[in-house]
């Protein structure tokens, strides 16, 4: 069914407004896949901040066009989802490097962060990346040892204090 202008002027409106929000995209082929597992994936993408959307090659570069998303124009070739992660830079691609072992068909084409296209093949670069509840987690553990090391640092320093006193 043929989009009007004005249905065309909406899309591209809504796609760039979702991509100036965006801190990553992903650039995939679902051709071949079945609805029950595509209808399965939005419904993951809507729990992890991941917006997908289906739109033509054409309305993409043009919703793309002036932002840092730009890079991605020569991967609009054929069927083309847009995964636009809006909470975390990673959960996109995890999403969708989750989804492609699972199905096939599905393809990952690229994807770009902070304005750098990156190849398919270097998904995990992107997908690898902590979420930010792990990352505190990480950082906590850290200054946990640490502290512990500097308690015990600090004991054995008293205690050598306290021998060399002894001794003397």
């Amino acid at each position: 069914m043929p989009l009007g202008l004005e249905d065309k002027k909406a899309i591209v409106a809504e796609v760039s407004e979702t991509a100036g929000q965006a801190l990553s995209v992903v650039v995939a082929n679902s051709r071949g896949v079945d609805v029950g597992a595509m209808t399965a994936l939005r419904k993951k993408a809507r729990d992890n901040g991941v917006q997908l959307r289906v739109v033509r090659n054409t309305l993409a570069r043009r919703a793309l066009q002036g932002t840092s998303w730009e890079c991605l124009n020569e991967t609009f070739v054929g069927p083309s989802l847009l995964a636009f992660s809006l909470e975390h830079p990673g959960a996109g691609a995890r999403l969708l490097r989750d989804f492609a072992r699972e199905q096939p068909k599905f393809e990952v084409k690229a994807l770009a962060y902070e304005g750098e296209l990156i190849d398919a093949a270097d998904i995990d670069r992107l997908a690898s990346l902590p979420t930010y509840d792990e990352a505190i987690a990480k950082l906590m553990s850290v200054m946990k040892e640490a502290s512990a090391g500097k308690l015990v640092r600090t004991l054995a320093a008293l205690r050598d204090q306290k021998q060399g006193e002894e001794a003397a």
